[in-house]
């Protein structure tokens, strides 16, 4: 007899340059699984390497966006080698797995853009792996939450507090780590982690909408914006400059700029 197949737990559609991930576990509230992972990993290998894979979607149906990491899925006795002994250094590289560091540093990494488009409550992994993502859109109905302090006595430490406190400030970030208060899609604006909300009617079409004119913008410039906003959000103002001025004559010898050019000139 035969094993059954994995649960998927999720969906992946492409169309018109954008891949969407979307998670389907509506009867767990979207628990992020080990499949669900995955998926977004297979997303991701398809939108480095595709060119005609311009943006990944990350976005959910059914009651909520996520309702955290899948504790299910995740290993029981951390730090504890083949010998049984438990050790710092398989700790640290076992959790570094299963926290995900290296799939939301991917996100983070990819020269093309990410928008995460949540419709309902998003705790836990949701808010960290939204922290990596480039855009995030919510419908008015969406709630932001990180409650491991509250409920497990621990950080979120996928990136919930580094990331995190970055986009939002030390503020807002004690206000979501240490209080376990949830957010909604409003105030989530207002503190900087939501670039803009939607009403819930027209908040796929919205997404979709987003997603397409961002796929339809030169590849290499967004690419180019990307890496140099990154690095100017590391260095001092000057190096900053600096590396403006050496992806610009970049993308100036680049088809697409003289394509622009040529075709405003004919104006």
């Amino acid at each position: 007899m035969s094993d059954s197949p994995a649960p998927a737990h999720s969906r992946t559609d492409i169309d018109g340059g954008v891949i969407t991930v979307t998670f389907t576990r509506d009867d767990k509230r979207n628990a992020v699984s080990p499949a669900m992972f995955a998926a977004i990993a297979d997303a991701l290998t398809a939108l480095e390497t595709q060119d005609d894979l311009r943006v990944l979607v990350i976005r959910a149906e059914g009651r909520f966006f996520t309702s955290g990491v899948d504790i299910a899925g995740m290993a029981g006795n951390l730090g504890e080698g083949t010998d049984g002994v438990v050790r710092g250094s398989n700790m640290r590289r076992q959790y570094r797995a299963q926290a995900n560091h290296d799939l939301f540093d991917r996100i983070e990494a990819v020269e093309k853009p990410v928008i995460l488009a949540v419709h309902g409550p998003c705790l836990g992994v949701g808010v960290e792996m939204g922290s990596s993502c480039d855009f995030r859109l919510a419908a008015d109905t969406a709630a932001f939450g990180l409650p491991e302090v509250q409920n497990l006595s621990v950080i979120p430490g996928s990136g919930g507090i580094s990331r995190l406190t970055r986009l939002v400030g030390p503020h807002w970030a004690k206000w979501l780590v240490m209080s376990g208060e949830l957010v909604p899609a409003a105030q989530a604006l207002n503190m900087g982690f939501v670039h803009q909300v939607y009403p819930a009617a027209e908040f796929d079409a919205a997404v979709a909408a987003f997603a397409s004119k961002l796929a339809g913008f030169s590849r290499e410039a967004l690419g180019v914006a990307k890496v140099t906003i990154d690095i100017a959000a590391e260095v001092d103002r000057r190096t900053a400059r600096e590396v403006d001025r050496l992806a610009q004559t970049l993308l100036f010898t680049s088809p697409e700029y003289m394509e622009k050019v040529n075709a405003f000139l004919k104006k």
